[in-house]
């Protein structure tokens, strides 16, 4: 991974990720949408984790709230030993770009920078010299196997290698998660495949810990678990054979 300024890693006893009695809900008038019930899971440290369940289920809320884009209405969700769902919205801000980094499906890439500049991005709120951050954007983009690509503006890219840049630049400030929403969804097969396996490698190779939100079985086989959401329960889990 690359080298960062990020915080010393924090001893972690017990689960990575400790939710319980997580619900959320919304309210629009006087009407109130329960979108997640309950809910306890643990995340340990390591761990490739594939939510799945149809359209509002619950999983891609269930999502931003781990990456603290969101917070629960009820229960406590804590990442690290640190309760997120007390932070104030500054300190969630300051805390996902320290540990967080996100894979949405249409990439988000800025069409008139090069790979490597979309990839320093992160490292922009960071104390890093730009020496150092084109030193980390590099790495990055040489582990997903861009090296090189690094000039290359996003329209110059195959949709498979903008997700690549894209996954470049949520490692490049050595997050403690990785959150990927959807991350295959919007790229043909072949290169869905490819995608996969990066982070796939990532996670046994560098002990990155992964949440993805899928839709896709295929997808889902690549994680070391997956589990299942309905109406904004967990109803099942099983384990697949990546």
């Amino acid at each position: 991974m690359p080298e960062t300024p990020s915080a010393v890693r924090p001893d972690v006893r017990g689960p990575l990720v400790a939710i319980r009695g997580v619900s959320k809900v919304y309210e629009r008038g006087r009407q109130r949408i329960e979108v997640l019930h309950h809910v306890d899971l643990d995340i340990p440290e390591g761990d490739f984790l594939a939510l799945m369940g149809p359209s509002g289920s619950g999983k891609s809320t269930l999502l931003n709230m781990i990456a603290g884009l969101d917070l629960p209405s009820e229960g406590t969700l804590s990442v690290a030993g640190r309760r997120i769902d007390r932070m104030s919205s500054a300190e969630l801000a300051r805390w996902r770009a320290a540990h967080v980094g996100f894979v949405f499906q249409f990439y988000n890439l800025l069409p008139a920078l090069s790979a490597q500049k979309n990839v320093e991005l992160p490292l922009l709120l960071t104390r890093l010299s730009a020496v150092r951050r084109r030193r980390n954007a590099a790495v990055a983009l040489d582990l997903v196997g861009l090296a090189d690509r690094a000039s290359h503006k996003p329209s110059e890219l195959s949709g498979g290698q903008q997700q690549r840049v894209a996954i470049a630049r949520a490692i490049v400030s050595d997050p403690t998660l990785l959150v990927c929403d959807e991350p295959t969804g919007d790229l043909d097969r072949h290169s869905a495949e490819e995608v996969l396996m990066l982070l796939q490698r990532l996670n046994r190779d560098y002990g990155k810990t992964m949440i993805m939100v899928t839709h896709d079985p295929k997808a889902a086989e690549f994680a070391q678990r997956v589990l299942h959401l309905d109406k904004g329960t967990l109803v099942e889990q099983a384990g697949t054979s990546a």
